[in-house]
């Protein structure tokens, strides 16, 4: 068995090769200061709640056919890793409840996991104009969810032919709704994320996190522009090139910190361009604030294969925090 391992090793020798301008320059390694990991414990408080993973999983929207299953299995798996879920937009479910068991998953993720419905600020400013705030209030009830995202996303509005045009600056909106109503608030982006000032702006208010959906992942605007004629997309297409990565996100928030500014949100969500577990625990260790990561389209393409595909993949996220947790630090020399 062991002249079979070696014969192995000879034959992968060539194509272990590995390249320096393939170097990670983010970590150091460090190999001696512990065993390897077992059952560690990765648990964060955020939302109120503990979380085991420090994993954030945003859902499809509804009313797709196969929305329930992926969102059942997303719910399922939040429960089994303890995750947070945020759904997808719920403005089908607003005033209409034909595809209301597409969102109805907190029997599925239980009341330990932290669950979000979402609605778009569009609709939240259309809800506010016409005095019916009431109808967030219910919603969020209905669904048993700790809270509402609001997603901002003007680009994507625009560009979007169904689009709704926004009357008033998002920032004004959202300071409305936090004066009427009571429930807990969570803004996030749509894949171009939070310049400087505007982050500057939401870490003043009462919010229970910022999420970034940054640059670097899906973006909403760029899939509105491909929905449209090739004369709109030539000339909308450099839009979808401009927006903040989570990284540049990260450093802006700990520069708003530094200046000793005023500040209520003290919790991120660092989502957009996380490729893989190495990326997540990077960003938040890198992140003054308490934080966790999000993963929305690997964790849907596994999703939307089976519960054991969807599992399997998380376990191995789960052991390559617990493995980066345990033998590396941060470079705090690199700046890419």
């Amino acid at each position: 068995m062991g002249n079979d391992r070696k014969l192995e090793h000879i034959k992968l020798a060539l194509d272990s090769q590995t390249k320096l301008d393939e170097q990670d320059l983010r970590f150091n390694y460090e190999p001696m200061l512990a065993p390897h990991p077992d059952n560690l414990d990765l648990s964060i408080k955020l939302l109120g709640k503990t979380m085991r993973t420090p994993i954030w999983v945003s859902s499809m929207t509804g009313g797709t056919g196969v929305a329930r299953t992926i969102n059942g299995h997303i719910a399922r798996a939040c429960r089994e890793f303890g995750m947070g879920m945020g759904l997808g937009s719920c403005r089908k479910v607003l005033f209409d409840k034909t595809h209301w068991e597409d969102f109805n998953f907190r029997d599925e993720i239980g009341e330990e996991q932290p669950f979000w419905a979402n609605l778009g600020i569009s609709q939240v400013e259309e809800l506010l104009f016409h005095e019916n705030i009431q109808a967030i209030v219910d919603l969020v009830g209905e669904l048993r969810a700790d809270g509402l995202i609001v997603h901002i996303n003007p680009l994507q509005e625009w560009f979007q032919p169904e689009g709704n045009r926004l009357k008033q600056a998002p920032i004004k909106t959202i300071k409305q709704l936090l004066a009427e109503v009571q429930i807990k608030i969570i803004i996030k982006e749509v894949g171009q994320g939070f310049g400087p000032e505007s982050l500057r702006q939401l870490l003043a208010l009462p919010l229970e996190a910022i999420e970034f959906g940054a640059y670097g992942g899906t973006n909403f605007s760029k899939l509105e522009m491909l929905r449209g004629d090739q004369q709109k997309l030539e000339a909308s297409l450099p839009f979808a090139y401009i927006g903040q990565s989570a990284g540049q996100m990260v450093e802006s928030v700990n520069q708003i910190l530094k200046e000793n500014l005023h500040q209520s949100c003290g919790q991120l969500i660092i989502s957009g361009g996380i490729h893989n577990a190495l990326d997540g625990y990077y960003l938040t260790s890198k992140s003054q604030l308490p934080a966790v990561f999000g993963m929305a389209s690997a964790v849907l393409k596994h999703a939307s294969e089976s519960y054991a595909s969807l599992k399997g993949f998380l376990e191995t996220q789960v052991q390559t925090l617990s493995l980066a947790r345990t033998f590396l630090t941060i470079n705090e020399d690199y700046h890419g």
